[in-house]
């Protein structure tokens, strides 16, 4: 449903946040250690998400990313997921067809329909808190 890079992003996301509630900036080493991705493709993912505001970074020895405490509960997933993708996991065809609208829907057009409102709405009310605090206590994992 998401793209790599979406799913890399919010893995990175999550994981900084994680860190940043510790009071602790994260290395692109460390990130990719911890979500098992490629290093490269995951730079680029975390200057996105840097560029829309949603991490900081900072170079030099004591550098790495982080974000402000404060802005942990007020980033909603669909921010991060809009920094990445856009809005093509809301408006793009189930099937992957160019054509599919009301009008001419697909064969899976009104299902999908309800299915992407539920994730709409799933994203715009689930904070980069929540995520990240479940990975604190131990509720949920980041790697396989």
């Amino acid at each position: 449903m998401f793209s790599k890079a979406c799913e890399y992003g919010i893995k990175a996301t999550i994981f900084i946040a994680s860190q940043s509630l510790l009071n602790e900036r994260v290395s692109l080493k460390d990130i990719v250690g911890e979500i098992d991705s490629p290093e490269a493709f995951t730079a680029k993912i975390l200057q996105q998400l840097t560029r829309n505001g949603i991490l900081e970074s900072s170079m030099g020895p004591t550098g790495g990313f982080k974000i402000e405490k404060k802005r942990i509960d007020e980033i909603m997933l669909s921010e991060i997921v809009d920094a990445i993708d856009g809005d093509s996991i809301y408006v793009n065809c189930g099937l992957g067809l160019k054509q599919c609208n009301a009008k001419k829907p697909c064969p899976v057009h009104d299902k999908f329909s309800v299915i992407r409102e539920d994730l709409r709405k799933m994203l715009m009310t689930t904070s980069l808190f929540e995520l990240a605090n479940g990975l604190e206590i131990g509720l949920t994992v980041l790697m396989r």
